[in-house]
């Protein structure tokens, strides 16, 4: 979902590449206009140092998922030897034949990359031994009951501290919460007698993927990093300026795990207001785009999201719960946070009991109901967190007749086991009701103005005059 949102400029110096004193105009992210003028002292962007250690020749990404084969690609022609580890035989496989789920521009990268040897991938976790830097970029999901699930990261960390050797650079960019790089990095490589700032230089630096978006490439999104010591940041920020321009120095891997929680969890609150709000406006016969566009052109005070089915992905459902489990090991609740991540749960939910109320009859029971793009996102095949999963569940356990129609997504299995294949090509006519949840760029949706009846649960699929929105 896109942000209408105001911004601050701060005008601060970072390396580009051909020289490290250029100075480029940096927006910042906050409410107010002059409150980031009066901060930017605050905020340290990393100057590659005359004389420092040298180039990287060679960087591991330990985990080939979402962040870490786009990471990947984003070091092609910026260093000469990148591994690409990932302990799944049928990942690489997907890599190797070219048939990953990419973003289009990182197709012809990750082709360029294969035949030119500078990407090389392997299931060995020992072969990190062989690089200067290591990046762990592997998923951090929570399980049914909201607490975090580690293992995959902790199994991850524990092969790098494995292969670990004097000299290396070790960069922790997954999720998670506060103190995990020392836990599962600093201490166990200070057991094998390998010591952060003089013998290893570890850092956590957050993912800042944007799945889908071409606006959001590596290169342009700022990224921040939190070492274990000035030394450990510097020599993990020299690793990740190969991929951004602006490089941001924070004081410890805590200050940098906090920061990607706190974006995060602004989404989270963000989406739940604009959800809230939504129905606020429904209620009162308003359209909430034109509402949120039009607060969006204050030039302070307002940062906006856009209402939908409900949030889905890799991060805003997830990565709250972090927080929230850490807090509450502590005896420490935050109310407010816990509301917005009920309002989130709840939301499939409440587009299932507005389906009830526009289908044909008033009953879903016997409807011929199809969900228009099931992926989490628009423009990418991603169904994790997917609130299409839940809504069709629902409806399901209503009493309808459900199909879905998503030409990114052939086919899923809903939370009974049930697995339900893609409408290849649909017609209004075959449906009693359209529920539209996903659009894809580049698709033609007209056959959805031909259904009888349509919830538009994106609040922005305008070609049906007669929808009805959440």
């Amino acid at each position: 979902m896109a942000a209408a949102r105001a911004a601050g400029i701060l005008k601060a110096p970072y390396p580009t590449g051909q020289g490290d004193h250029a100075v480029a105009e940096q927006t910042l992210s906050l409410a107010v206009n002059g409150r980031e003028r009066q901060l930017s002292g605050r905020l340290a962007p990393y100057r590659r140092e005359a004389g420092g250690h040298g180039a990287v020749a060679s960087v591991a990404i330990v985990g080939l998922g979402y962040v870490g084969l786009p990471t990947a690609l984003a070091l092609h022609g910026r260093c000469p030897r990148v591994l690409g580890i990932d302990i799944s035989a049928a990942r690489l496989a997907v890599i190797a034949a070219r048939e990953a789920d990419l973003a289009g521009a990182d197709r012809p990268v990750l082709d360029a990359a294969l035949s030119d040897g500078t990407l090389e991938l392997t299931a060995d976790p020992a072969a990190a031994a062989a690089a200067d830097a290591v990046i762990v970029c592997v998923p951090t999901p929570v399980d049914d009951g909201h607490v975090p699930d580690l293992a995959a990261l902790r199994g991850a960390c524990a092969s790098v501290v494995a292969a670990a050797r004097p000299g290396q650079t070790i960069i922790l960019t997954s999720t998670t919460y506060i103190g995990t790089t020392r836990e599962l990095l600093t201490e166990p490589l200070a057991a094998r007698g390998l010591v952060a700032g003089r013998d290893v230089f570890v850092a956590f630096s957050p993912e800042r993927i944007d799945p889908g978006n071409p606006d959001h490439a590596h290169r342009e999104t700022p990224r921040v990093i939190g070492g274990v010591t000035p030394a450990c940041t510097q020599r993990a920020a020299s690793v990740v300026s190969l991929l951004t321009d602006r490089v941001y120095l924070l004081s410890s891997p805590e200050a940098a795990e906090a920061t990607k929680l706190y974006e995060n969890i602004f989404r989270a609150v963000s989406l739940a207001l604009a959800n809230e709000f939504a129905d606020a406006c429904t209620t009162l016969g308003l359209d909430p785009i034109e509402v949120t566009l039009g607060a969006g052109t204050k030039p302070y005070g307002f940062l906006g999201a856009f209402p939908g089915p409900g949030v889905g992905g890799h991060c805003i459902p997830c990565d709250p719960y972090y927080l929230l489990w850490q807090l509450a090991q502590a005896g420490h609740r935050s109310p407010l946070i816990e509301q917005a991540m009920r309002s989130i749960a709840l939301r499939p939910g409440q587009v299932v009991d507005r389906a009830a109320q526009v289908a044909p009859g008033g009953t879903l029971a016997g409807a011929r109901v199809v969900v228009v793009g099931a992926s989490y996102k628009a423009g990418v095949a991603d169904l994790r967190e997917s609130p299409a999963l839940p809504i069709i569940a629902g409806l399901v356990a209503r009493g309808a007749v459900v199909s879905y129609a998503d030409p990114l997504v052939p086919v899923l299995a809903l939370p009974s086991g049930q697995e339900i294949r893609t409408v290849r090509d649909p017609r209004g006519e075959d449906f009693d009701l359209a529920i539209v949840h996903t659009l894809h760029p580049g698709v033609s949706y007209a056959w959805v103005a031909r259904c009888p009846q349509v919830l538009d649960a994106t609040y922005q699929f305008d070609a049906a005059p007669h929808r009805a929105v959440v």
